[in-house]
């Protein structure tokens, strides 16, 4: 999963799958999903974002994530 936070556009796509979407569904006003071929979620889009959510933190709780390579 990957955070692109687009300054000026104030928008934020969090990529959740490296596959292609081909159809997008808003489900509310400025939050839209990218769905694949097959209906399967691929990323999320939220224009004017910092109204929407707080981007000055980020935090996350017990998520299974890997070292990146060049982590200490």
């Amino acid at each position: 999963m990957r955070l692109h936070y687009y300054p000026e556009t104030d928008s934020l796509y969090i990529d959740l799958a490296e596959r292609p979407g081909a159809q997008v569904r808003e489900v509310a006003p400025g939050v839209n999903l990218d769905l694949d071929s097959e209906g399967a979620l691929v990323g999320i889009d939220i224009d004017h974002a910092s109204h929407i959510v707080n981007l000055s933190s980020l935090e996350t709780e017990a998520l299974p994530v890997a070292p990146t390579s060049g982590s200490h």
